[in-house]
């Protein structure tokens, strides 16, 4: 099968606008958490989340279009413009149009947009008066259909849903239509903007959410004795994902390659993950086996690592089972633990914290530890608060979602 490799990349997260913005600030150990600035949330169980900072809409929308566009197409076609500014693919004739296509991910879609149209409805006496606009806008698909719209992609077109890891479904997809030859070029990742009232409200009510906040910023406390759930985020990730050939062909920038991908479910609870994290073991073998790689092989796991209770402990218990011995050798780290959980858009950024710590030989770390937790194996290195420098070979990311979806991607050194 075709080779697949990494040549463009686009970020927009509560920790950086840009990419290099997003690495800065992962090498630093930077916490995006704060207070809520987007709406009142005095009256919540938790009155803090990750938001994207210093972002206004008219700076990249002219107003009468932004108004069309719900916060999570907004994110996402920021993010895809600098992807494919990187990847060298804007102007006339960069591309065939016929073999470029676009697999977005996106957990909820225009929650922000479904909210603001429903409570207008509820205030009013009953007679309909929806924003024409209201269904294109909140549509889970629609971020994908505009950044074909806007740069006149006609190949592969759609959006996965599987919560939180809608964008690691996206990108294993996009891997594997090109590979099989049904396009060269493909533009993957995720967005999503669900801190809005029902957002926070819908995950406190699910005891999902962190509610620490008297200190924002230590929230996040993935593999810690006291984490108490994960912090709410928003953004954006995209990849350009191209044939090698093709790549090379027009001299493009490559960042990294494509190993393979795995996809599993857990077949066990509609939020808590399978107690001794077989779903969990499953994906990463999965990956490992679609890659042709061995557990050797690999040298840094950006794990799921919300930061829940149960879910940090049977993550670690599925690495143990997967990698044996040589779990003792990685480094491991939770990315979340500085940008909150951005949902559906967790796997495209923490695919690109992967990229570049193959390209850079920099683990990222996980912050705010504070407590070992016993139940997880303290000779696993979870790269606590210090990033480390290391050769990374080879990175896998997971992610997993609400009714037992697991998603497991590798990106190797070309």
């Amino acid at each position: 099968m075709r080779r697949v490799v990494i040549t463009g990349l686009g970020a927009l997260t509560p920790i950086g606008n840009t990419v290099l913005e997003y690495w800065k600030s992962l090498e630093e150990g930077k916490s995006g958490a704060a207070l809520v600035t987007r709406f009142n949330a005095e009256k919540f169980k938790t009155r803090f989340a990750c938001e994207i900072k210093g972002f206004k809409v008219e700076d990249h929308f002219e107003r009468k279009e932004g108004r069309k566009l719900d916060p999570f197409t907004h994110y996402g076609l920021v993010a895809a413009k600098e992807a494919m500014t990187d990847a060298g693919l804007l102007g006339e004739n960069k591309f065939d149009p016929d073999r470029t296509g676009v697999i977005w991910g996106s957990g909820i879609g225009g929650i922000e947009t479904f909210q603001q149209e429903a409570f207008g409805f509820a205030k009013g006496d009953g007679t309909p008066r929806f924003n024409p606009f209201f269904i294109p806008k909140m549509i889970g698909d629609i971020c994908s259909g505009h950044i074909s719209i806007i740069y006149g992609m006609r190949g592969i077109n759609y959006t996965t849903v599987s919560a939180c890891a809608s964008s690691t479904h996206a990108l294993i997809d996009a891997f594997n239509y090109i590979r099989w030859n049904k396009a060269d070029i493909i533009v993957a990742g995720g967005s999503e903007a669900a801190v809005v009232e029902s957002g926070l409200g819908g995950f406190n009510a699910l005891q999902a959410l962190s509610t620490r906040n008297d200190s924002p910023e230590t929230a996040s406390r993935p593999f810690d004795k006291d984490r108490d759930g994960f912090v709410l985020g928003e953004g954006a990730g995209c990849l350009i994902l191209e044939e090698y050939e093709h790549a090379k062909k027009r001299g493009a920038k490559i960042y990294a390659e494509i190993a393979g991908g795995g996809m599993t479910a857990d077949a066990h609870h509609i939020t808590a993950p399978h107690p001794e994290g077989l779903g969990a073991l499953n994906v990463m073998k999965n990956a490992l086996e679609d890659a042709g790689l061995s557990s050797s092989d690999i040298d840094y796991i950006n794990v799921h690592g919300t930061s829940t209770p149960l879910g940090d402990v049977a993550e670690s218990k599925a690495i143990l089972g997967v990698f044996g011995e040589h779990a003792y050798k990685l480094n491991i780290s939770s990315t979340k633990s500085m940008t909150g959980h951005l949902l559906g858009a967790a796997g495209a950024i923490e695919t690109i914290a992967c990229v570049m710590a193959v390209t850079k030989d920099i683990v990222p770390p996980t912050i705010n530890h504070f407590t070992d937790d016993p139940e997880i194996d303290p000779g696993l290195n979870l790269t606590f608060n210090k990033a480390q420098k290391r050769t990374v070979r080879a990175a896998l990311s997971n992610t997993f979602g609400f009714g037992g979806h697991n998603a497991s991607v590798i990106v190797k050194k070309i």
